[in-house]
């Protein structure tokens, strides 16, 4: 046993000395063509940005805050990317797992009879019992770094899995947020069509009565009658579209469908008055979809490796430790005792080309990941900028349209007192109406076009990201 230990010892220091630099490329980060500036930015590029600030700071509506703090919690689409995570967890111990010996046992219980172990018995012969039992141990010696490339592989993709599931999270918060102001939207919209329609059914009574005393004709009262139907009709859609929109953020939330508490409306919501965007370098380091993209190619890298050291050998070290013997009632106390120390190295002589077509096939999943990362960060570039040029716009956009709205109101007033007075015809009180009402409702969609526009900017910009949320990667290459 002690020369056992001798040699154990002597192949532990010999992988120790000779384990040098993993076969394969060492990652490195591909340069990405970043612009200085985001293009529309409200102000100079700085190093503060909107999506430093947790999301509760940017919703500021109470109820808001608990529908998205209850989604975060039983949203099953992000439960079930944090189970992923789990999983991948755990395909990264398997992977760590080939580092240590692989320790197994082996037992067996035997007994027989046979007549002719020496000579012919005539009394039928002899029974035997047999017992064995043995302890292998068996280490492949990372010469090549094969299983640590294995290792940067499982680990890189447990890191992209984690980005991912942070994705789901910020995709959550923002769809919360987003179907919350379109339900405030809808509730303005049924308030504007109620009261249209309210409107409409005034002028019906006033055009009724200008019939009856004989100083209007039945075709003013038809046409107001017909106008009233049509706006009436949005009522009960909109009441439909209600339902339906509460019913997504129960899904949202992990809610059977029900309705869902609102603390304030659409016009009662406020909007940052200048929203800083940061460097666009920085979204490389914010937005997780940029980071699992990343991930992706730091594993595609490592399978690079992997695939170059299948052309070399595989060396391993096996003991085995046993005790037999023939007769089971002496096994305890048997002193046939067994040991065997050997070296072991497999490799590939032919293989048909498949060791080649693999290496081949990882550097171009490498190449596929490469460009991948390079597309995500562009389209983050693309969102931002849109984002940052839509909020813009539709400054002016609400300016226009609320002047609008104004013109339209008074339009509807002064043709309703010219009527009444004899001096308009009743076309000319319809028309305004019925321009009034698409008008009112335009700007109810660009009001939450604005807030809508902070919520894609804020996903845009990887909204919520804090440094203390993001594990600390040992990013270290294998070799310096």
């Amino acid at each position: 046993m002690e020369r056992l230990a001798q040699q154990l010892t002597l192949l532990s220091l010999l992988f120790f000395f000779i384990n040098g630099c993993a076969l394969g490329p060492n990652y490195r980060k591909p340069a990405v063509d970043a612009p200085e500036n985001f293009r529309s930015a409200e102000s100079p590029a700085g190093q503060a940005s909107l999506a430093d600030l947790p999301w509760w700071q940017v919703f500021e509506d109470p109820t808001l805050q608990q529908l998205i703090s209850e989604a975060l919690q039983n949203n099953y689409d992000l439960r079930v990317a944090v189970t992923r995570v789990e999983q991948a967890r755990q395909i990264a111990a398997q992977a760590r797992a080939q580092f240590f010996p692989a320790i197994n046992y082996d037992g067996s219980i035997a007994t027989g009879r046979n007549s002719f172990l020496t000579s012919p018995s005539p009394n039928g012969g002899q029974t035997t019992d047999s017992a064995l039992l043995d302890l292998s141990v068996f280490w492949e010696i990372d010469l090549w770094g094969r299983i640590r490339r294995l290792n940067e592989a499982a680990r890189a993709q447990l890191f992209a899995t984690d980005e991912a599931r942070r994705g789901v999270m910020i995709s959550l918060v923002s769809a919360v947020a987003q179907a919350y102001f379109e339900l405030l939207q809808l509730d303005l919209q049924l308030n504007i069509a109620k009261r249209n329609a309210k409107s409409f059914e005034d002028t019906l009574k006033i055009f009724t009565q200008r019939l009856e005393g004989g100083v209007a004709s039945k075709l003013e009262t038809s046409s107001a009658e017909g106008l009233l139907g049509t706006v009436a009709a949005n009522v009960p859609e909109v009441e439909r579209q209600i339902v339906v929109k509460e019913n997504q953020i129960n899904v949202l939330l992990g809610r059977n469908p029900g309705p869902v508490e609102r603390s304030a409306t659409l016009l009662d919501q406020s909007t940052p008055p200048e929203i800083p965007a940061g460097l666009p370098s920085g979204l490389l380091e914010r937005r997780p979809d940029i980071r699992q993209a990343e991930q992706n190619l730091r594993a595609a890298n490592a399978q690079v490796g992997v695939a170059v050291a299948d052309f070399f050998p595989r060396i391993g070290l096996t003991t085995l430790l046993g005790r037999v013997s023939p007769e089971l009632s002496a096994f305890s106390a048997g002193t046939a005792n067994f040991w065997a120390v050997a070296g072991t190295m497999t490799g590939p002589i032919f293989q048909g080309g498949a060791l080649i077509a693999r290496h081949r096939q990882a550097k171009a999943a490498w190449e596929e990941a490469k460009l991948a990362y390079a597309q995500t960060a562009l389209n983050a570039f693309q969102e931002v900028s849109n984002a940052l040029i839509t909020r813009q716009k539709l400054e002016d956009v609400r300016a226009q349209q609320s002047r609008a709205v104004k013109a339209y109101e008074e339009a509807v007033s002064v043709s309703l007192k010219r009527y009444v007075a004899g001096k308009a015809s009743y076309y000319e009180v319809l028309q305004n109406q019925q321009q009034l009402f698409p008008a009112e409702t335009v700007l109810a969609q660009t009001q939450l076009n604005q807030l809508l526009v902070i919520v894609q900017l804020y996903k845009a910009l990887g909204g919520g990201w804090q440094a203390s949320e993001i594990s600390p990667l040992d990013q270290k290459p294998i070799c310096p």
